[in-house]
């Protein structure tokens, strides 16, 4: 993913990883742009529509936001799981307005029978069945993040 990653975009971007469910997939990725020659600035944002549920609210809330400047700057939004399409595309619009130059979007999992909304992840690590999954930084109620793999949340 990284080298295609470094085919579609410049040399430098900035890397606004999604908070808490992509800190792993972020972690690595940033390490592996690196070795395909990529020069990243990393920051963080936290939003949030699921809270404790296993379904989303819907309400896309900012919890955390960006603190490096992003007008004339190339963009790479990474993120968990792009499940209904609402955060993803709320973000996406929100640093594009912000002044980015380019946004790009990369998820680890992408759920397609979830989508509510027309978007369309620019790098995609794998496509998931509508299960509800956890571990590798994904969570429920803040839970099973630490777990090093993908697995499914049962009962």
């Amino acid at each position: 993913m990284a080298a295609e990653i470094a085919a579609a975009m410049p040399a430098e971007i900035v890397v606004a990883a999604v908070l808490k469910g992509s800190f792993m997939f972020a972690a690595d990725l940033v390490r592996a742009l690196n070795r395909v020659g990529v020069a990243t600035t990393v920051d963080f944002m936290r939003v949030s529509s699921y809270g404790e549920s296993i379904r989303s609210s819907g309400d896309v809330r900012i919890r955390f936001d960006l603190e490096v400047a992003l007008a004339g700057r190339a963009v790479l939004i990474v993120d968990d799981i792009l499940d209904t399409g609402r955060t993803l595309a709320f973000v996406r619009e929100l640093l594009g307005d912000r002044g980015a130059t380019l946004v790009k979007t990369c998820c680890l999992l992408d759920k397609p029978s979830r989508r509510e909304t027309a978007i369309v992840a620019d790098f995609i690590g794998f496509t998931c069945p509508n299960l509800f999954v956890v571990g590798y930084g994904l969570d429920f109620g803040d839970r099973y993040r630490e777990l090093p793999y993908v697995g499914v949340l049962e009962g």
